[in-house]
């Protein structure tokens, strides 16, 4: 653990910085001395404020989500597991990359449910793809060829390892897929950030027609936020719903109160209809 530069080397604190004395003053009787003056009042001493951490990173690439995440998986994670994390995580990390037809990390992917448990396979494959610096072509080929988990996971690390929009046809094939986790995971960080506007309202009535819950949508309420074209396809859906005599998902009125600031009372923008 590092220690914190200010203190000493021992461990001790620094002394504390003395007091400068105050002289009483002489007078010319010294059977009546004067009154004591009161102490002087010392201000506590504070430390130095934190470091501020750099700016301009976007929080789904900072490290500290990562940090995060490792640390809750190896407090759920028994002895052997963590020491099959430990060994696998270092792997990766000495030879990432591609190796061959499959490198020794994309095999250590595919055990990640058998070694973690099923339940914390998720967080082991994000962290072994990110120190297997797993670039898009990469990643590309662990989801063609990957499980339905496997290709979760993919899609739960694309914020931490592609900053540009390369990736988005993983997303787009995830959301076209009826597995409803592995639609939840394709709408995460990343495609708030890089998925186009025709596809991400789509992706929105996709939850709703299928029951995932909007939650998990990313970037939701930013998204929807003056998206006169969202309110409508909304509406339609909704009166569909209701001429069909079933009910309105409370999601769908969650959603379509996102776009209201963007919408004239009583109106919906037609222009730009999408089908």
């Amino acid at each position: 653990m590092n220690q914190d530069p200010r203190a000493h080397h021992d461990g001790t604190p620094p002394p504390a910085a003395p007091l400068s004395a105050t002289p009483s003053p002489t007078t010319s009787s010294p059977a009546t001395p004067p009154p004591a003056a009161p102490p002087t009042a010392v201000p506590p001493t504070t430390a130095p404020p934190p470091a501020v951490p750099p700016t301009g990173t976007p929080a789904a690439l900072t490290p500290p989500d990562l940090t995060t995440l490792r640390d809750r998986l190896d407090a759920r994670l028994d002895a052997p597991g963590r020491d099959w994390l430990d060994r696998a995580l270092a792997e990766a990390a000495a030879h990432p990359g591609g190796h061959g037809p499959i490198s020794a990390w994309e095999l250590r992917i595919a055990e990640a449910g058998r070694r973690c448990g099923q339940e914390n396979a998720d967080a082991a494959r994000v962290l072994l793809l990110h120190a297997a610096r797993a670039d898009t072509r990469a990643l590309t080929r662990v989801y063609r060829q990957g499980t339905a988990a496997e290709r979760r996971a993919v899609l739960h690390a694309l914020p931490h390892l592609t900053p540009g929009p390369e990736a988005l046809p993983l997303v787009e094939d995830a959301l076209r897929t009826n597995d409803t986790r592995l639609v939840a995971a394709a709408l995460g960080p990343y495609a708030a950030r890089h998925l186009d506007a025709h596809h991400w309202r789509h992706a929105v009535l996709k939850c709703l027609f299928t029951g995932i819950p909007v939650d998990v949508v990313s970037g939701l309420a930013e998204r929807a936020r003056a998206d006169a074209e969202l309110a409508r396809m909304l509406g339609d859906h909704a009166e569909e719903r209701t001429a069909a005599g079933r009910p309105v998902p409370e999601d769908l009125l969650r959603v379509l109160a996102l776009t209201e600031p963007a919408t004239p009372t009583g109106t919906h923008g037609r222009p730009g209809k999408e089908s």
